[in-house]
């Protein structure tokens, strides 16, 4: 056998993502880069490691029992890694997080002075949706989460990151109704939706409902951004949150449009398993958060407060 590390860990993440492509995506190599070390590993075995039945991907039995063996080689090498920083007096550990998709432009910017001046540490930042965020909370999967309201059903402790707004906005060519418009001018519009159980529908629905504002045209996507580009194109007005707009509104392509009871106010708020016994790696990032969001703050979000 001459297979290599950076093989196994390319088949781990085909097996954990069931698809070439989404591989490739999550390595930051591309799709032939992939399939390259795929079929270097596959030729040092007589067995299938993987199938493709239609267009899809499948693992074969004798794949996953591989993939397993992988993922004990990988983190034996990374406890070489660690042992040899820990010996040289560096903070070593992995650091998990799962940060719901709209936190992708709060949490860099929380990590980024804590990773370069720890290079012990191995970061995993999982970006997915509300429930799955949730759900790797619950099952204790992750170290932190990052989540705009807090979860019902379980108990955690949390820490407040930064004041999520959320408004009405709309493409820059849409007339701006007058404030006792809004409501009228909202019932016949096409409104564009996240999907069901994200916190930014949550948010959309519950303002609408109070408004007593019926929809008569939707449209659902799947991520903020698709709902933004949708918004730019005139396809429809959203509500959504101020975090992800920053450059469309310098740039004008998106206006805000003045509402009763909008902004909607919640908080990013870093959330953790109540009574979890963390890591010196977790540890040390919560009390590296405690000590610098204020200046975090101050130095990136300073221009949410003109909103």
């Amino acid at each position: 056998m001459n297979y290599t590390l950076h093989q196994l860990q390319v088949f781990l993440k085909i097996t954990q993502t069931k698809s070439i492509t989404k591989a490739a995506e999550q390595l930051h190599l591309t799709q032939p880069a992939v399939s390259i070390q795929l079929r270097n590993l596959q030729d040092q075995f007589e067995i299938p490691l993987t199938e493709v039945v239609g267009r899809q991907l499948y693992i074969t039995e004798f794949g996953e029992e591989i993939a397993v063996a992988a993922e004990n080689i990988i983190n034996e090498v990374y406890n070489i890694n660690y042992k040899t920083l820990a010996f040289k007096g560096v903070l070593t550990g992995k650091l998990k997080i799962s940060v719901v998709s709209t936190g992708k432009y709060v949490m860099p910017y929380f990590l980024s002075d804590f990773t370069n001046n720890n290079k012990g540490i191995a970061l995993e930042m999982d970006v997915t949706n509300k429930l799955k965020v949730i759900k790797a909370l619950k099952n204790n999967e992750v170290d932190f989460a990052l989540v705009s309201t807090l979860p019902s059903g379980i108990d955690v402790e949390s820490e407040l990151l930064l004041t999520n707004k959320l408004y009405l906005v709309a493409n820059h060519t849409h007339a701006l109704p007058t404030l006792n418009k809004v409501k009228e001018s909202l019932a016949y519009s096409s409104l564009i939706y996240r999907e069901d159980g994200s916190a930014t529908r949550i948010a959309m629905e519950n303002y609408l409902s109070k408004q007593g504002i019926q929809a008569k045209l939707k449209l659902q996507l799947t991520s903020n951004e698709a709902v933004k580009q949708a918004v730019i194109a005139g396809l429809g007005l959203s509500i959504m949150p101020l975090i992800g707009l920053k450059n469309e509104l310098e740039s004008g392509v998106i206006q805000i449009i003045p509402s009763k009871g909008l902004p909607v106010v919640t908080n990013w708020t870093l959330i953790w398993l109540k009574g979890k016994k963390m890591s010196p790696a977790a540890n040390a990032y919560l009390n590296f958060i405690r000590n610098e969001k204020e200046k975090i703050k101050r130095d990136n979000f300073s221009w949410i407060d003109s909103f």
